[in-house]
């Protein structure tokens, strides 16, 4: 998928989401982002072939090859969206709360192994794995490591499209049996759970280096509109901050007399 279908999903004046734009060098990293939509899932996302190749987990990923877990492919993600944690705004494709949930590096493992274990693969050998959907790497994250396959199934569900996949953790040192993804509910960069992000009031919406912003207003005549809003709400705040102390210090006073002459019998 190109990021086309990113694009046209999105109105990036009104999200902090970051623009597409496909990279000509990829690093080979893997990020897991858990997120609070209409329901909750986690993406897991690789950067492969100058993007985020991107697949939502509903039940996210598992350490214990016993849990077959099912995984929607979907549209590709610029590789900006690496570190994107915050809150997608309501009206918005996928409005809710994201948080990093684990972050790494991931190699591609060669189809054919050695002597009965999977080796080190090339780029050429991932990107036929992954066009054939039978995909083999390895991660090395903070939360998830180890083997993994990523198995494309025949759809069993209406409107699936071709997009079904099975993400199985393969059998090494790194598998849990009986693991329990929920006892691992922090980002991963910030150390905040999905609860904590949505309830800071002063979050940003964009958590990296790029500054939170209303977006890229493309209207001139709408960025003057905005930031008339933004000034009058800030006079308004003022003058009525101004008005209350005003009130407040315009009371009267009663008088040690005046109590006194209140207190004292007749």
């Amino acid at each position: 998928m190109a990021l086309e279908e990113y694009k046209r999903k999105r109105r990036f004046e009104e999200t902090p989401e970051p623009p597409p734009k496909v990279e000509k060098k990829n690093s080979h990293r893997f990020v897991v982002q858990k997120h609070d939509a209409t329901r909750l899932h986690y993406d897991f996302r690789l950067e492969m072939e100058g993007v985020l190749k991107s697949w939502a987990v509903p039940k996210g990923p598992s350490l214990d090859p016993a849990d077959k877990r099912l995984a929607m492919q979907v549209e590709d993600h610029p590789v900006s969206y690496f570190d994107f944690e915050g809150i997608i705004p309501e009206g918005n494709y996928g409005a809710g709360t994201v948080i990093v949930w684990d972050v790494g590096t991931w190699e591609p493992l060669s189809p054919i192994p050695v002597n009965g274990q999977y080796v080190p693969g090339t780029d050429a050998e991932a990107s036929a794995m992954l066009n054939k959907g039978d995909f083999k790497i390895r991660l090395h994250g903070k939360k998830l490591n180890g083997d993994f396959a990523l198995i494309h199934i025949k759809g069993r569900r209406p409107g699936s499209k071709g997009t079904e996949w099975l993400l199985i953790k393969k059998h090494d040192d790194a598998v849990v049996e009986g693991y329990d993804i929920d006892q691992y509910g922090k980002s991963a960069l910030s150390g905040k759970t999905l609860a904590q992000i949505a309830g800071d009031k002063g979050a940003d919406e964009w958590k990296s280096s790029r500054p939170a912003s209303r977006g890229k207003v493309k209207a001139p005549w709408l960025a003057e509109t905005l930031a008339k809003l933004d000034k009058k709400k800030k006079t308004q705040f003022s003058s009525d901050d101004s008005e209350s102390k005003t009130q407040s210090e315009s009371k009267p006073k009663k008088s040690s007399a005046v109590k006194k002459k209140k207190l004292s019998p007749k």
